[in-house]
């Protein structure tokens, strides 16, 4: 063969680069797997850098001392030590969060799909009305100021004049300034605050459920509204319900700016200190990040376990 036939060849034949290439293009068209990752790319790569880049990074602090001035030191267990055996305030923080979510997480998940059921019942223009109304407290960041009013110290707020006028009281109640009621505001305030973005989800799942199922249980022998809630309904809201139920241990677990903004930091006696506001006491105002990230990972602990009972409780509905 001689130098022109070489040359010849060389130019109409794919060299073994193209030929990878070639290869690379036809299996990334028959894969679809492949497809929907490179799809997923960008989402992906910032939920790495934002989600699971500063959670492992937390796991990590929380096994060190580190103030932000200082190269963090490495100390093992020492600060799940000191929040367990050596902090009354994280106690109270946990007892305190732990009622907050018993009370105000269940309570508010069930009312949320309540208040969404009969909303469902409304025609277009009232259920839209109602949806409005009903989400419009989580919608405004800071509307729970307005129980600042609700339970002002003086005479002039609306707890105080109310009972006042019907002659329950004859001297103001100081309601944030009291540990016995402190609490128990928290929990009304939360309540008033949980219909959000779980609710909508709820509305949304109601209005996609088959209408034909219910034509089709009738006939199978499901008698009542509430039979028809149990074994169709809920069922084909599975997702909704999941997602609600996560946002929902979400916001009962970490509640913190209520306590703050109504109770102060920290509150008197710590009777409305949670876990998140001990969190915020040690990492932006103590700047302690070991310890704040120690109780981070409790708190993510907890997290994780509550959403799998949850889960695992979701999944039996209807069976």
């Amino acid at each position: 063969m001689n130098v022109a036939e070489k040359v010849d060849k060389k130019t109409t034949e794919p060299n073994n680069f193209k030929k990878m290439l070639l290869k690379a293009k036809n299996y990334y068209k028959k894969n679809d797997t492949l497809q929907l990752y490179t799809l997923m790319l960008p989402f992906l790569v910032l939920f790495f850098v934002f989600t699971i880049l500063p959670v492992g990074m937390s796991l990590i602090f929380s096994l060190t001392n580190f103030n932000l001035l200082e190269t963090p030191r490495l100390v093992f267990m020492d600060n799940y030590k000191r929040l367990f055996l050596e902090d009354p305030v994280f106690l109270i923080a946990i007892k305190n969060t732990l009622i907050l979510a018993l009370i105000t997480g269940p309570i508010g998940y069930v009312l949320a799909f309540l208040i969404a059921w009969l909303i469902n019942e409304l025609p277009n223009k009232l259920r839209v009305l109602f949806t409005l109304i009903f989400y419009a407290p989580s919608l405004s960041g800071s509307a729970f100021l307005i129980w600042t009013l609700v339970f002002s110290g003086d005479s002039y707020g609306y707890a105080n004049a109310t009972l006042r006028y019907f002659g329950i009281i004859n001297s103001p109640i100081q309601w944030l300034q009291n540990p016995d009621y402190i609490l128990w505001i928290l929990v009304v305030v939360q309540l008033w605050l949980s219909l959000g973005v779980g609710f909508l989800s709820f509305v949304a799942g109601l209005k996609g459920v088959n209408r034909s199922l219910y034509e089709a249980g009738a006939v199978d022998g499901i008698k009542n509204r509430w039979q028809e809630l149990w074994y169709i309904t809920l069922p084909s809201m599975r997702p909704q319900l999941m997602f609600g139920a996560v946002m929902q241990i979400t916001s009962a677990l970490g509640i913190s700016a209520v306590s703050v903004e109504l109770a102060g930091l920290p509150s008197v006696e710590y009777a409305g200190h949670t876990i998140i506001t001990h969190l915020r006491d040690y990492g932006g105002l103590k700047f302690e990040m070991g310890y704040a990230s120690a109780i981070a990972t409790v708190l993510f602990i907890v997290m994780i376990v509550t959403n799998k009972l949850v889960q695992k409780f979701i999944r039996r509905i209807g069976k």
